[in-house]
């Protein structure tokens, strides 16, 4: 990432002034969602995919801002839906305002990402941002279709976090082609990586709420358990599990409680769900390494696989927490 931050830099400051642009009552929640740090994983990803056919631009900016609003609008919804009380390392919206306030604000943050993609000479950004929006919205709602529901969880887990997660990491790279003029076998190639990096990135995050710890993820953990959600970890362990270790599973899920956590984790650790998992992460950042062998090599070449393989160090650090 050292290489694009003054990219990075320019995009939190319009993030900031985007901030100021609601009414003056609503700046506070503005400025407490848009300025509250974060990874800038899918500005990252505009900027180096920006990077394998020049410099970036100031409509790459700009589009790294919209997508990240998109994203932030997401995680504000999610919040009030997980009753989450923490979202890197600060209370949420929900938590600080109410629940109220946090649907009606995320919704003003979908509607002031559009307003802005409206800005574009050309209709392609704020299509592709419109479609993309309604595929994140579309995935959560099946997500919430199927909580406690193992057999549709498994069938549709991968399917569903494509849509929740992979697809704002492939327009952040279809985007990012498209302004730079990319020839198109050259954005279908960014579209896959972004899809694959995306998958990947899911998976690790499900596993982070199982494995990792609540002060090195900055979020509140257990939430997907609390909610209902399978994720992959727990639906490896269901597949594998007994008959009695299955029905206990189902009941830790379906009857939570807080002091279910541990149970579930003695579960996920006798049926050894945590190699498998790292090994499904793994294989999608295979796919995303050789998704851009048709690329030239570049610096954002070179920066988008250095992504992948952080984030393939940062799966294997789970083990040590």
């Amino acid at each position: 990432m050292e290489p694009v931050e003054p990219f990075l830099h320019a995009v939190t400051a319009q993030l900031v002034e985007q901030a100021r642009q609601f009414d003056p009552q609503i700046v506070p929640y503005a400025e407490h969602a848009l300025n509250n740090g974060g990874k800038h994983l899918r500005p990252t990803l505009v900027a180096l995919a920006a990077g394998c056919f020049g410099k970036p631009s100031e409509a790459h900016v700009t589009a790294a801002v919209i997508i990240e609003m998109v994203h932030l609008a997401t995680l504000v919804h999610d919040d009030v839906m997980d009753e989450a009380q923490i979202r890197r390392g600060s209370p949420t919206v929900a938590a600080k305002w109410g629940n109220e306030i946090a649907v009606l604000f995320g919704d003003c943050l979908f509607a002031q990402a559009l307003k802005l993609a409206s800005n574009f000479p050309t209709t392609e950004v704020c299509r592709a941002v419109s479609l993309a929006t309604n595929t994140v919205c579309s995935g959560e709602i099946l997500q919430t279709q199927q909580r406690r529901n193992f057999p549709a969880a498994r069938r549709d887990y991968f399917r569903v976090i494509g849509m929740k997660t992979g697809e704002l990491f492939t327009l952040a790279c279809d985007l990012a082609a498209f302004l730079s003029e990319a020839k198109p076998e050259q954005r279908a190639a960014l579209r896959e990586f972004g899809a694959a990096v995306g998958t990947a990135y899911q998976v690790y995050d499900d596993c982070v709420d199982l494995f990792g710890s609540e002060a090195e993820a900055g979020k509140s953990l257990g939430t997907d358990l609390a909610k209902g959600k399978l994720t992959w970890p727990l639906l490896l362990a269901w597949k594998q599990a007994n008959t009695t270790d299955k029905k206990n599973l189902e009941n830790l899920i379906q009857n939570w409680q807080p002091e279910n956590f541990e149970p579930v984790k003695a579960l996920l650790e006798k049926y050894g769900t945590f190699a498998p998992s790292v090994a499904i992460i793994q294989k999608h950042l295979d796919q995303a390494h050789a998704s851009l062998r048709p690329l030239p090599v570049s610096p954002g070449k070179t920066g988008l696989l250095a992504l992948a393989d952080f984030l393939a160090q940062q799966t294997g650090a789970l083990a040590v927490q």
